[in-house]
Parts: structure tokens; sequence; C-alpha cells
């Protein structure tokens, strides 16, 4: 369905999944991280989170934030680009589209059962 959405991606076009939960971010698309609370910036605490939740490769994302003490996980902070963790990926490399419309997201979800987050990342 994404080769549908995207073909001039060509064999670039692939369903990934790995038996440990992965970071997938935006590359040099990064802009930073804020706390979906009360949004304060927290890029530098961010570092050493994400550090020691890859101790347990990812299996535990709980944080409490710096700035105000909510109570959240890594993947729900309020990534500026986003990004997330997950054991799947969808993914279309060079797609020459400049995005998928809410209707294309929605066919995607649907046949995949599961809730997706665009990522878009740039190499």
């Amino acid at each position: 369905m994404l080769k549908r959405f995207a073909p001039d991606a060509g064999d670039d076009v692939q369903a990934r999944f790995s038996n440990e939960i992965e970071f997938h971010d935006c590359g040099s698309n990064w802009s930073g991280v804020k706390c979906p609370h009360c949004g304060a910036d927290i890029e530098e605490w961010w570092g050493d989170a994400i550090g020691d939740a890859y101790k347990t490769r990812f299996e535990d994302l709980r944080v409490t934030t710096p700035c105000c003490g909510h109570s959240t996980n890594l993947n729900d902070l309020n990534y500026v680009w986003p990004a997330g963790f997950a054991r799947f990926a969808l993914e279309a490399k060079n797609p020459k589209i400049r995005q998928t419309t809410a209707e294309q997201d929605r066919a995607l979800s649907e046949a995949l059962g599961l809730d997706l987050r665009k990522i878009w990342r740039h190499l």
C-alpha cells in the first residue's frame, strides 16, 4: 500500500520488524525535545534519559520530567520533529513525495491494525 502512495520510491519501500525496541529519529531534521506537560526544553536532560533507557534496551521508557515533575514516557515526549520507539517500521527511502495525506495515513493504520507515527528522517 505504501508503494502505491510513493511509487517513485521503487524497491526502497519495506516493512521492518525488530526483536528489540528501537529509537526511530528524524536524522538531520532533529530540532529538539520538549516536555509534553509544560513545554520546557528538556533536550539536555533527554540525552541522559535515553542513555538510561538504552540500558534496558528501551523496555522501560518511564520518566519523570526534570522541569515540572510530570510522569510520562520517552515515547510521549514532544519531539519537535516526530521521533519514537517501536519494534516495527514501515519505510520508504527517498519517496519523492512531500507528504502522505491523512486519508492515506488512516488507510495504512487500518490495514496494519496499528497506530502509526509518521517520522520524516533526513539523512
